[in-house]
C-alpha cells in the first residue's frame, strides 16, 4: 500500500507543479486552490508512505515521478521541446525511479 501512496503522491506533486502555472502568483482563486489541495495531498501521502519505505528511496521517487511527469505534461499540453536528448534525460529519470523500485527493501 505504501508504494500505491507513494505513487499518487507523485501524481499530486505533477498537479500541483502544473497548477503553478495557472495561479499566475496565486492571483487567480481555483488554480491557486487546485494547487494547495494538490501540494496537501501530495505531502500527506508521501508521509504515509515513508511510514514503511525507506526515506531516501522514497523522496527519490516521489521527485522523479514529480519531476518526469511534469515534463512530460509540459511537452504534451503546453507545447515544449520534444528534443531527443530531453526525451533521453526524462527516460533516465523514469529508469532510475524504476530501478530504485526494483532494488528497495521495505523494512516491516
Amino acid at each position: 500500500m505504501a508504494w500505491f501512496y507513494l505513487f499518487l503522491a507523485g501524481l499530486l506533486e505533477v498537479g500541483w507543479a502544473v497548477g503553478l502555472k495557472f495561479t499566475e502568483g496565486f492571483t487567480r482563486l481555483w488554480p491557486s486552490v487546485w494547487t494547495v489541495g494538490c501540494m496537501i495531498g501530495s505531502f500527506a501521502l508521501l508521509a504515509f508512505a515513508l511510514k514503511v519505505l525507506p526515506l531516501g528511496t522514497a523522496y527519490a521517487v516521489w521527485t522523479g515521478i514529480g519531476g518526469a511527469g511534469t515534463a512530460i505534461y509540459g511537452i504534451f499540453f503546453l507545447q515544449e521541446s520534444r528534443d531527443p536528448a530531453r526525451l533521453v534525460c526524462l527516460a533516465l529519470i523514469v529508469g532510475g525511479v524504476v530501478g530504485l523500485k526494483l532494488f528497495e527493501k521495505a523494512s516491516a
